[in-house]
């Protein structure tokens, strides 16, 4: 999956995800959806950020942990960039 996150003014961070059809049908892309709900459900960063989640081909096909430890490295990695100073 690709994720973009850019720091909000709120106190609370959003998700976006895109879901093209040229990933698959619409079974694909909500499972796909669903998955990426989840895994911003049990793991928000803490400060206002806004991310945008693009689910790959491969998405389904990978474990549920695998994918949350990929989603939380990512996460940290951004939530680092965009500290406030």
């Amino acid at each position: 999956m690709m994720l973009i996150g850019l720091p909000n003014e709120l106190t609370r961070s959003r998700l976006g995800i895109l879901a093209p059809k040229r990933l698959g049908g619409a079974v694909w892309r909500n499972r796909s959806k669903r998955r990426v709900r989840e895994l911003f459900r049990h793991h928000k960063p803490v400060l206002g950020l806004d991310l945008v989640v693009l689910p790959r081909r491969d998405f389904l096909d990978v474990s549920f942990d695998s994918l949350a430890d990929d989603y939380r490295h990512t996460l940290h990695r951004h939530v680092r960039i965009h500290r406030p100073l």
